[in-house]
């Protein structure tokens, strides 16, 4: 039985779009360039050859990656969810209780996760810790820079204005 893939309509969406530009534009692409380094000779020297094999062996190992989770993707649409408990798809305010900083994820699948565009990971140690929490709720997480301790500002299943 295979496992699915938690994920939010847009990371699938993201994800199809990378397939399609690899196989429509990337693949095309390398196999014109293999093609045009066989015609210069001797392909035991050739680099450019082997570039462009080394090239077209990622991208179908990528497209394979790609195939498999999206197939494998369980969409979960959070503006159908609600209530006060963190799950997959929240908004979650927090403030970190040592500096009074406050941070704004969304808690998405593995494959989505940007913590600079504020995607955390639902595999996480932070997300993990979070799931379940309420507003006003703390947690502790070990950082490789130390334990931080967070409070739960805010839960939302739809994005702030």
């Amino acid at each position: 039985m295979t496992e699915k893939v938690p994920m939010t309509a847009e990371g699938l969406e993201r994800l199809e779009k990378e397939l399609h530009h690899l196989v429509h534009s990337e693949r095309p692409a390398v196999v014109k360039a293999i093609a045009e380094a066989r015609e210069h000779g001797d392909l035991s020297e050739n680099a450019e050859y082997h570039a462009a094999r080394e090239r077209q062996s990622f991208i179908e190992g990528r497209v394979l990656e790609l195939e498999d989770k999206i197939s494998r993707a369980e969409v979960i649409d959070p503006s159908k969810l609600s209530g006060k408990n963190i799950m997959f798809g929240a908004y979650v305010t927090l403030v970190d209780e040592d500096n009074d900083d406050e941070v704004v994820y969304r808690l998405v699948g593995q494959d989505e996760s940007d913590i600079k565009l504020g995607l955390l990971s639902i595999s996480s140690p932070l997300a993990r810790a979070l799931i379940g929490k309420t507003v006003g709720d703390s947690v502790e997480v070990s950082t490789p820079g130390g334990t931080k301790s967070y409070e739960v500002l805010k839960v939302s299943f739809k994005k702030a204005s």
